[in-house]
């Protein structure tokens, strides 16, 4: 039984999160047949800002920086290309209802994680490089947009737009352009970081469902739609991630002990392991 005096370590919360994740996967992935009940997405809601509450806390008491961040890069990058590779070459293993895994959670990691380095810059008076590491990446899908594509497709330059597509999903992925997390995750992990500067460290908890919230109300707000329970429990219902506080509240601020490898490698082998078996069921069931 948990108490609050053990509380739960930072491995305790990311098993509860890999947990939560592959039910959410299997929705994901299996929804399609009908047979899989949308709990298993509601549940799956608790998964992402777990792992993200992780990664913040990982990036404030990592030894080495660097090595923590080309980790996350690194997958993020193949799993990009593999997604890019959908588009392309890899077209006929796309499901036959247009399907295929999007999922780029690490990508919107490594984009925070460099925001991060920035504000940790700016803290320690290092403005040039602070301002410059904080605000390209926040900037970067503009740029791109306009310094980018827009030109290339003006000018119907095809071979430009291959490359700066695949650039955007891999090398050099952009927030706006994610699915599986992207901005909101951005800024979810801004807050977090901003607010673990403050003595009692349940501040930063608080403000990030406060904020994530706001988010969810704003997000529907803007487009329109109404607050039926309809709509909260199976059309929008990202704001089930609000719960995941539970979970956070009971951290002690400790490691603990766990196979810190399996976290790395689990997400894209799940992925798509999951996403072939979903191509199976498919083909079975036309």
């Amino acid at each position: 039984m948990i108490t609050k005096e053990k509380g739960l370590t930072g491995f305790n919360l990311k098993y509860l999160a890999l947990i939560f994740m592959v039910l959410d996967h299997i929705h994901y992935f299996f929804e399609f047949t009908g047979k899989v009940p949308i709990c298993f997405s509601w549940i799956g809601r608790l998964a992402a800002p777990l792992f993200l509450f992780c990664f913040v806390e990982g990036f404030i008491h990592t030894h080495d920086r660097k090595k923590y961040f080309l980790k996350i890069y690194l997958i993020s990058v193949i799993m990009g290309a593999i997604q890019f590779g959908f588009y392309n070459v890899l077209s006929p293993a796309v499901r036959g209802d247009g399907f295929f895994p999007k999922n780029g959670m690490l990508s919107s990691f490594a984009i925070l994680f460099v925001v991060m380095q920035g504000i940790e810059w700016i803290r320690q008076k290092k403005f040039v490089k602070g301002l410059a590491a904080l605000i390209i990446p926040l900037i970067l899908p503009f740029i791109m947009a306009y310094c980018v594509f827009v030109p290339f497709v003006n000018s119907k330059n095809q071979a430009g737009l291959f490359a700066a597509n695949l650039i955007s999903l891999s090398v050099l992925p952009l927030h706006t352009a994610i699915v599986d997390g992207g901005t909101v995750t951005v800024l979810e992990g801004i807050i977090l970081l901003l607010f673990s500067y403050c003595k009692n460290k349940k501040i930063r908890i608080y403000a990030w469902a406060i904020f994530s919230l706001l988010l969810n109300v704003a997000g529907l707000a803007l487009m329109g739609v109404g607050l039926s329970a309809k709509t909260l429990f199976f059309e929008a219902y990202e704001w089930m991630s609000v719960f995941s506080i539970i979970f956070m509240l009971y951290y002690n601020g400790k490691r603990g002990e766990g196979n810190a490898k399996l976290f790395y490698w689990f997400y894209p082998v799940h992925v798509y392991a999951l996403y072939g078996l979903s191509f199976i069921v498919y083909l079975v069931m036309q």
